[in-house]
């Protein structure tokens, strides 16, 4: 997300990769391009805490800060596969 690279973010995913953007589900790499184009290329990702690490990912508290904005403090939960991404469930943080 920080070094713009769209080809790279799309490439960490799995190709039936899931995104759960606090309440849309992005499905698929096609899907998973055109949201980061949209949306997240641009900004900028801070990672605050490993939350929970775990044998297949983990969860991280992050702050997101989307171009032009100040951001958010948010929960990205990854579940990772043969080094891909699989599921990435991004929720705002209380």
């Amino acid at each position: 997300m920080n070094a713009r690279d769209l080809d790279a973010l799309v490439a960490s995913f799995a190709e039936d990769g899931v995104i759960v953007d606090v309440s849309r589900e992005i499905r698929g790499a096609e899907e998973i391009r055109g949201w980061a184009e949209r949306e997240v290329i641009g900004g900028r990702l801070d990672v605050l805490e490993i939350v929970e690490p775990r044998r297949d990912g983990q969860k991280l508290l992050v702050h997101w800060a989307p171009g032009g904005s100040d951001g958010w403090r948010a929960h990205y939960d990854f579940t990772v596969a043969d080094g891909k991404i699989v599921r990435a469930d991004l929720q705002y943080a209380d």
